[in-house]
């Protein structure tokens, strides 16, 4: 899968909202209602990562707060698969 450049990554990321593009890979930071509801978004990610064989980084901190961060490690930056995963990860 090849490397998206600058611009095709911020034409995507005009399609999914809060998510932006910092050191190589996109990200966002998601608040839910409490700590019960991040833990549980923190399961969904995990196994939506399983399913596609894409795992990001996850960061859950402070008691409601889960930050996403992603790239495609093997091809050394961000690529379509990341956006895909962005995608369903919106849809949780």
């Amino acid at each position: 899968m090849a490397v998206l450049n600058d611009s095709e990554i911020k034409n995507k990321l005009a399609s999914i909202t809060g998510w932006n593009f910092s050191s190589n890979q996109i990200g966002k930071e998601y608040q839910l209602k409490d700590f019960a509801e991040a833990l549980s978004f923190v399961n969904k990610i995990g196994a939506i990562a399983e399913e596609m064989n894409h795992h990001p980084h996850i960061l859950m901190h402070s008691w409601n707060k889960v930050k996403i961060t992603v790239s495609t490690h093997s091809e050394g930056g961000v690529t379509e698969k990341d956006f895909q995963l962005a995608v369903k990860l919106e849809n949780i």
